[in-house]
């Protein structure tokens, strides 16, 4: 069954339609995808992107600590990747004294570059399709606890079989819902360290106000080096190391782009969800991310205003910032995007002609008939649990930096209560680090009014059937007041006094535990989590699980009721292709926007003083000078571009390559109208925004005067060959 879906995408994805959507699979770009792509301007074969005989393009990407992308581009393991993926190890090494995160860093020499604990890089060395023996002994009628039983002991059975070196890991994943499997054989560099990055003026420029939104102009980029053992295998970090060979390099272009040039962009897209029903849309757009957005909108204006106050705070607090602005944004934009495209409307179409063809075959409408009216049903049933879930989420789980430290240190209580005090013994150390580690960038001021702001939400807005008993009774004796509600819950906790948990820390497990669980704050936080545990999370997760399984059959329906669909795999933090053609488009009437902006847009901007769009002076006189060296075009220096390559969180840092395989950008975000396209791409909006490798390598040599960088790179001029 498995193969004859296999066959049947093989038939209509050779269907050679100029279409810019899809997550693609390297692996099976040959059979699906070369043709178009080979039609759109690629002057590689498939071999040259994904080979396991020799060195490809997937040799020269990385994963870069599991949450974005980076490649490598030089023979000494040299890697690119945005500033914003770079970020959390760029400020950990900053201080108010020397402060890399505001003024940049350029490591002169090997020896100073940076390493960074914890980071790492994960190469794919191979992809095997195992759906067969992940699928065997399994069938349509078996019960889903059964089914995943068998997938589970079919799976460790492939894992502890596969063929693989002592020093590669081994990982398998679902694919289609659960209607495939993939098997992939990695390697994971753990010595990766900091070479150099911008000033935050440039790699984070626009911060906010530009993120998500074209035009752009912000340098976003910062440069690592993988370091491996004297065998160039992987090591944990050492001073004896030696820089990476690696397998493969991207050579850059020297070229650039232009206008319906064939892009191609190779990365670690995080999570999408193209397949969903118009109830599921719905929710998100309509329900959700307006409870997302309502109370991050609380959160950003606390921090925004303690950091343009306070330079201490703006460094402690930037990549917190940017964690919750980023996807405040991202959901203002995807709920925008999808009403401006009618993309709810168009998934109902979409769903009538599915209900349609299944009505008419008689098998078909015994197998999938119910499933659109099931779906209606279950997120009908679901909403108010996820309309909870929502609140409380954001609320204790992601602004609040107190309910995040309770969470985790609720953690410790678990397996203390589980398995008593020798359980943490060996854990101590790493604690510790953590305590440590949310002492350091912690401000209780700041915090505690995004606390009382964020409970005004939670007494107001959220149902009082899923409001802690215990919280109400506090709020009553702070007078219904939530700046003094703060002031008690911030005044008796004793676990943000970094010197009482040091104290317990040193008196042992018993004396850790018996400070937290005696805590006031900790008591405040749990009674708010047991609360969503037993009253909405419980009834949610049951119908989730109901849902999930209603998705894999009808993932399976559409498949076969679309024989003339092209589908492609939803992303889930594995290996994809998107390729595409750099174009611009139209957000709404009478605007047209450019593929591409130049420093002199960064000029136009430019406020001195101000944390989003000032400047620094070096950039300035070279501006002013047109001092552009090689990486200039026509006397202007680009900076960004767009193209319609389909792209999602995790494709952060991923290159964009030219048509011969050459690094011409690199991707890190994506347009605000086509934010949506996680859910429901959309050609005519949805474009993706890289930084034009020219502007990285003019930063890096002229402003940085880390020319020896730049040497390291082997450049081309790739138009030269036509």
């Amino acid at each position: 069954m498995k193969k004859s879906i296999l066959i049947t995408l093989l038939i209509f994805l050779s269907r050679l339609v100029f279409a810019t959507e899809g997550m693609w699979l390297p692996l099976l770009l040959q059979q699906l995808n070369e043709g178009e792509m080979q039609s759109m301007g690629m002057k590689m074969t498939a071999e040259d992107i994904y080979s396991v005989n020799k060195g490809s393009l997937k040799d020269a990407i990385v994963h870069f600590g599991g949450f974005c992308t980076a490649e490598v581009v030089s023979a000494q393991g040299l890697l690119l990747t945005n500033h914003h993926c770079g970020d959390e190890f760029i400020q950990s090494h900053s201080t108010l004294d020397k402060n890399y995160y505001a003024d940049g860093f350029w490591a002169a020499s090997k020896s100073e570059e940076l390493p960074n604990p914890g980071l790492f890089a994960t190469f794919i060395v191979r992809i095997e399709d195992v759906t067969s023996q992940v699928l065997e002994n399994v069938t349509e009628e078996m019960h889903p606890k059964e089914r995943q039983a068998w997938v589970t002991k079919n799976t460790e059975r492939i894992k502890a079989e596969a063929q693989r070196e002592e020093y590669q890991d081994v990982m398998i994943r679902p694919f289609f819902e659960g209607n495939q499997y993939f098997l992939f054989i990695t390697e994971t560099y753990r010595d990766v360290r900091l070479v150099a990055a911008p000033p935050a003026a440039i790699g984070k420029f626009g911060a906010d106000t530009d993120n998500w939104v074209w035009p752009r102009h912000t340098g976003d980029f910062s440069v690592f080096r993988i370091y491996a053992g004297p065998d160039n295998k992987p090591a944990e970090y050492s001073p004896d190391n030696q820089p990476l060979q690696p397998r493969h390099f991207l050579p850059v272009s020297l070229d650039g782009v232009e206008d319906d040039d064939f892009t191609l962009v190779f990365g670690f897209p995080g999570r999408t969800e193209e397949y969903l029903p118009s109830p599921a849309i719905e929710l998100r757009a309509d329900v959700l991310n307006p409870i997302r957005i309502g109370i991050r909108d609380r959160t950003l204006e606390v921090l925004n205003e303690a950091m343009r106050n306070d330079p201490e705070i703006r460094l402690q607090y930037v990549s917190k910032q940017s964690r919750i602005a980023n996807s405040w944004k991202k959901w203002i934009g995807e709920s925008q995007g999808i009403h401006k495209t009618d993309g709810i409307a168009k998934r109902k179409e979409y769903e009538a002609e599915f209900r349609k063809r299944v009505g008419e075959n008689p098998e078909w409408k015994s197998e999938y008939g119910d499933i659109l009216d099931s779906f209606e049903k279950l997120y009908a049933a679901q909403e108010p649990y996820a309309k909870a879930r929502e609140y409380i989420g954001e609320i204790a789980g992601r602004n609040i930096e107190l309910f995040r430290y309770v969470n985790t240190l609720h953690s410790v209580i678990k397996i203390y209560d589980a398995s008593g005090p020798a359980s943490l013994e060996s854990r101590m150390g790493r604690i510790r680090d953590y305590v440590e580690g949310f002492f350091k960038d912690y401000q209780p001021g700041v915090d505690r009014k995004v606390f009382a702001s964020l409970m005004e939400v939670y007494f107001n807005e959220l149902a009082p059937e899923y409001q802690s008993k215990f919280a109400i009774e506090q709020f009553v004796a702070a007078n219904k007041d939530y700046g003094t509600l703060a002031e008690l819950i911030y005044g008796k906790t004793r676990l943000i006094r970094p010197d009482v948990m040091r104290q317990a820390m040193d008196a042992g497990p018993d004396a850790l535990a018996r400070a937290i669980k005696e805590d006031y704050a900790y008591v405040f936080v749990r009674s708010i989590a047991e609360v969503n545990e037993s009253e909405a999370l419980t009834e949610y997760n049951r119908l989730e699980e109901e849902i999930n399984l209603l998705q894999r059959r009808y993932m399976k329906a559409q498949m076969e009721v679309f024989p003339e669909r092209r589908f492609y795999p939803d992303a889930n933090g594995t290996l994809r292709v998107t390729y595409g053609k750099v174009a611009g488009y139209t957000p709404r009437d009478a605007v047209r926007y450019e593929t591409h902006t130049y420093l002199e847009g960064v000029m136009e901007k430019y406020v001195p003083g101000d944390y989003e769009f000032d400047v620094p002076e070096k950039l300035r006189r070279l501006f002013e000078s047109k001092d552009y060296g090689p990486y200039g075009e026509n006397g202007k220096m680009p900076v960004c571009f767009i193209g319609t390559n389909h792209t999602t969180g995790g494709n952060s840092g991923s290159p964009a390559v030219d048509a011969y395989g050459n690094l011409v950008g690199l991707n890190f975000d994506r347009v605000w109208e086509g934010t949506m396209s996680d859910i429901n791409y959309d050609a005519s909006i949805c474009r993706n925004i890289m930084v034009d490798i020219r502007y990285v390598l003019f930063i890096i040599d002229k402003l940085g005067g880390a020319a020896h960088l730049v040497e390291e790179m082997k450049m081309v001029h790739p138009k030269d060959k036509n």
